[in-house]
Parts: structure tokens; sequence; C-alpha cells
């Protein structure tokens, strides 16, 4: 039974998910919060080894939370489901959209979705933010290390406009290092 949820939720991803890997960050925060098959913290962390891997970030988080919610198996069904609906979708978009690309309300429909798309991703960023930097026991916990850490990531991004492989590479010396010190 918890192949067919799997392979279902995973579909239901694959088929509203428009815009790329980071765009399933909603759903799977949902997954986290209805089936408890991971935690936000492990959300994270899935995000982290999934944009640091090859391969496309969705895709590599449905495998990982396969693989965590019923092994092998598992990350072959929620892969193929997430991958399913978009197969499906270019083929049928393919054969009808040169005949109607120019059409108004498909324009307009292309349009809405952009900021539809930035607003469920600004949902998530808020929420994974919070999470980091809150303790889930009280509100008036702050988190001082995950905060600063949080705020000199961000300034670099900003306004030294480091990309993200250079992110990527401090954040694991960082992390090596905090783990050398403190373990």
């Amino acid at each position: 039974m918890k192949i067919i949820l799997l392979f279902y939720e995973f579909f239901k991803i694959g088929l509203f998910s428009v815009g790329g890997g980071l765009a399933t960050l909603p759903f799977l925060f949902y997954l986290s919060q209805k089936y408890n098959w991971f935690t936000p913290q492990e959300l994270m962390m899935m995000l982290g080894v999934s944009s640091v891997t090859p391969g496309p970030i969705g895709l590599n988080m449905a495998t990982f939370t396969g693989f965590k919610t019923a092994g092998f198996f598992g990350s072959i069904i929620a892969t193929t489901a997430i991958v399913l609906p978009s197969l499906i979708n270019v083929i049928i978009v393919s054969k009808i959209f040169n005949k109607y690309c120019d059409n108004f309300y498909v324009k307009s429909i292309l349009y809405a979705l952009k900021p539809a798309g930035c607003a469920l991703l600004a949902s998530v960023l808020f929420d994974l933010i919070y999470d980091l930097i809150f303790n889930q026991k009280s509100v008036f916990f702050v988190n001082y290390e995950n905060l600063f850490i949080c705020i000199i990531f961000g300034l670099f991004a900003i306004f030294l406009k480091k990309g993200p492989i250079f992110l990527i590479i401090l954040s694991i010396i960082l992390g090596i290092i905090k783990y050398i010190l403190f373990f």
C-alpha cells in the first residue's frame, strides 16, 4: 500500500510542479507534514545533497524520499512517478503547442504560472528559514548559529554575487571544520 501511495504522491508532484526541481519543494514540505516520511530538517538535508549531486534536484529528492520510505524499489517507484507526468505532457503538448502558441488564453495561462510558482517557492523558503532559525519548542528560542550562517550566505549571494558553486564549496568546508572542532 505504501508503494501505491508513494507512486500517487510523486505522480501528483510531477504533474503539478511546474518550473523545475525547486518547484517540488512545497509539495515535499507538505509530504513531510502529512505522512512523516521525512522531517522538515531532513528535507533541508535532501535539498543540500540534491543540489550538489548530478541530475535534477526534484528527481534526486524523489529518489531519496522513495529510498527512505520503501527502500530500493521505493526509489525506483518515486523516480518513475515524478518523471512520468512530464513525459506524458511533453508528448501531448508538443503535438498541439505549435497550433495554439499564439493563442491569447495560452499566453495568459503561461504568464500567470510564473508568479504562482514564485509564491510557492517563497512560502517554502520562509517555512524552511523559520524551522532553521527557531526551535520547534519555543518561538522565543533563536538558533543564532544558523541565523548567522544564513545571513552570511545571503550576503554572499546578494551583494558579492557569489554563485552557487562557491556557496556549496564554502558550506562543505564550514561543515567539515565544524564537525572536526565540535564533535
